[in-house]
């Protein structure tokens, strides 16, 4: 469990006197700092962002890390994704310092994701990315809505440990399990 002091405040919308345009723009910059102008990464692999297609002219990925919905075109601003906007890099680059929870998940979309558990003392804040052939790329974060849907996300993680990753224990481990799984699914293509 992390405590609140080891991470980077929250940006709130009462801050910005609940001017929104103004929020979302400082929202958008610490993305900026922390994706763009800082070259993140994974372990030792680089992370990527989807631009295209641009929502409102800002990279797709800050729109999928800011905004809930199943639909893509419907999606609605989510206030508490963006308060921990400033969460999501220091998530990614300290799994191994925190002790983070990390493991492969399968979707109906995609066998190449990885979820990643941040707990505090009040919340569970998810970060996924999805691995590529030669890069990892960052989908989406969002904090737990509900205590039984951070109970399902730990019992997925506890089957993956005992099976698939028993023998994973860090980030790079992980990237190169996936990407050699998508090298023989190509191959066998």
């Amino acid at each position: 469990m992390i405590n609140y002091e080891d991470l980077p405040e929250k940006i709130c919308l009462v801050d910005y006197g609940g001017n929104y345009k103004a929020y979302i723009d400082a929202v958008y910059e610490v993305f900026e700092r922390d994706f763009i102008r800082h070259k993140s990464t994974f372990g030792s692999h680089k992370l990527s962002l989807k631009f295209k297609p641009e929502f409102q002219d800002r990279a797709y990925t800050f729109y999928h890390m800011t905004h809930k919905g199943e639909i893509e075109s419907e999606r609605e601003p989510d206030l508490r994704r963006c308060e921990c906007m400033p969460w999501a890099r220091p998530t990614i680059e300290n799994i191994e310092n925190w002790n983070l929870k990390f493991w492969r998940q399968s979707r109906q979309r995609s066998k190449n994701r990885i979820c990643i558990s941040l707990e505090t003392e009040e919340d569970t804040y998810f970060v996924i990315l999805e691995v590529r052939a030669t890069y990892v790329l960052l989908w989406t974060a969002f904090l737990s809505e509900y205590p039984h849907q951070s109970r399902k996300k730990l019992k997925e993680y506890e089957e993956w440990k005992k099976g698939e990753g028993i023998n994973i224990s860090t980030p790079d481990q992980l990237v190169h399990s996936i990407q050699e799984a998508i090298k023989k699914q190509e191959a066998n293509l």
